[in-house]
């Protein structure tokens, strides 16, 4: 089978050819790290880590490289609030980050640079970019790029130049821009302002040059794919694209991937906005994941297509919480099946069928809501298999098997199924238990115990072979 994904720079899906032949250069744009991430910077975060875990999965060796934006007008200011120095903010917030993402289950990026900790390499590149006739310098050390001397700004957006808002981070108030589309590659220090020394003064980098630098330091001049947030796509990656071309005369990325925001309900309003600091209508990862495990967390964003945009609500969670018992608990049955199974199905073609479902499904786009939907077929073939004890030992443990194999992926399985043999066997004396007394037609005891386990999350369901049991 072959992967195909939809690129933002042609609007299309497109067959997956990597640079070089069984590897992947990967970069997602990270976070700005003056505050605690959100549920928005979740999305992202899953959405990728999802689409490294797949490429693995597939055979690919992946460098995967998400950065730190750790020098920042926005942490500059939070900084000064609390009376310490701008990188001991930052600092802070980054181990913070590794905190909370760990509460999402995440698998750790390969490299995580900063910016920073990249000045030499971004000094260099604006060099190059001003030698190369794209730059120029303002009277106060400032450096801009000129919009006016490339000839397709706009590629992502599919936008020409003059129908595009000025967005962003730049500065948008200074005279000396020779285009109010021009965007800064380097800042001119303000008194009292941390600032590294270059070529044209104290000062520090604009947004958009450090991922240009980290990226072409860390990765190379060409990478297989550039990913992040689809508020990134302009102004911060379009940027990205013109810094790059300028220096090296090559693409940037061969493939762009953009997934769709989370949103919130607007503050007394109908329509829904982007989850975002600056809004205030952020709901935070460590909150969030106070409440609910990273296994719920994750498949709450998987269960939709990572392009469609996704509107946050508790109830939304406590939803994918419930659809995801379900997984839970054929989990659990198969595990306890196995141990008396008498069945004759190894379901060696069940499980042929669906890892050929899963990637056809993970292969066109990483459409993991469909590939979860395959988990979901697997649970209702398998539990009517148990159900009519056809289901062989093998063939419990051979689906064990595969869930675990492609869980490998989703991540969305706990390490931890929930089976343990102590437990078995004390529902196994009180089901023996609750049988004897039906017998003796003392309903209400019996009733009394299958109505207490279930307040404590276990559900006793009676069939033909006798009672059995599940967490609910």
């Amino acid at each position: 089978m072959t992967l195909f994904i939809h690129n933002t720079l042609t609007g299309k899906k497109e067959e997956f050819k990597p640079i070089e032949p069984g590897k992947v250069r990967m970069y997602v744009c990270g976070v700005t790290v003056y505050d605690d991430i959100h549920m928005g910077h979740a999305r992202s975060m899953i959405v990728f880590d999802t689409v490294a875990r797949y490429l693995r999965y597939s055979g690919y060796q992946v460098t995967h490289v998400t950065n730190f934006t750790d020098v920042d007008d926005k942490i500059i200011i939070r900084a000064k609030e609390r009376g310490i120095e701008p990188l001991q903010l930052s600092a802070q917030y980054i181990d913070k980050y590794f905190e909370d993402t760990a509460k999402l289950g995440l698998n750790r990026a390969d490299i995580y640079p900063k910016a920073s900790e990249s000045m030499g390499d971004i000094i260099q590149m604006v060099k190059e970019i001003i030698d190369n006739g794209f730059g120029y310098v303002t009277s106060d050390g400032s450096v801009y790029f000129s919009v006016d001397k490339v000839e397709n700004y706009g590629r992502l957006t599919n936008q020409k130049l003059e129908n595009m808002s000025n967005q962003g981070r730049q500065v948008l108030n200074d005279e000396e821009k020779r285009n109010p589309m021009d965007f800064a590659l380097w800042k001119a220090a303000k008194p009292g302002e941390i600032a590294w020394d270059s070529p044209w003064g104290k000062g520090k980098p604009g947004w958009h040059i450090e991922c240009s630098a980290m990226i072409r330091r860390h990765l190379g001049e060409t990478i297989d794919i550039h990913g992040g947030g689809n508020d990134l796509i302009f102004p911060h990656h379009e940027n990205e694209i013109l810094q790059t071309e300028a220096c090296l005369g090559k693409p940037l990325a061969n493939y762009w991937m953009h997934n769709g925001m989370l949103q919130v309900k607007g503050v007394g309003m109908s329509k829904e906005e982007k989850m975002s600091k600056s809004l205030g209508n952020f709901f935070s990862v460590k909150d969030v994941a106070a409440k609910y495990d990273k296994y719920t967390i994750r498949f709450y964003f998987l269960n939709t297509h990572y392009m469609s945009p996704l509107l946050y609500g508790e109830d939304l969670i406590q939803e994918a919480s419930n659809a995801l018992k379900r997984l839970w608990n054929n989990y659990r049955s198969l595990e306890s099946y196995a141990k008396t199974a008498s069945g004759t199905d190894d379901a060696s073609g069940l499980v042929e069928q669906s890892r050929k479902d899963f990637k056809e499904r993970m292969d066109d786009d990483f459409n993991t809501r469909d590939a979860i939907e395959v988990l979901f077929a697997l649970a209702r073939n398998t539990n009517r298999m148990m159900a009519d004890g056809t289901l062989s030992k093998k063939g419990a443990e051979s689906v064990i098997a595969f869930i675990q194999e492609i869980d490998k992926v989703l991540g969305i399985m706990p390490e931890d199924s929930g089976s343990d043999d102590s437990l078995d066997a004390v529902m196994g004396i009180l089901i023996d238990i609750r049988a004897e007394l039906r017998k003796r037609k003392a309903y209400d005891l019996a009733d009394m115990i299958r109505d207490r386990l279930t307040e404590a999350g276990i559900q006793l369901e009676d069939s033909s072979s006798g009672a059995k049991w599940k967490r609910i």
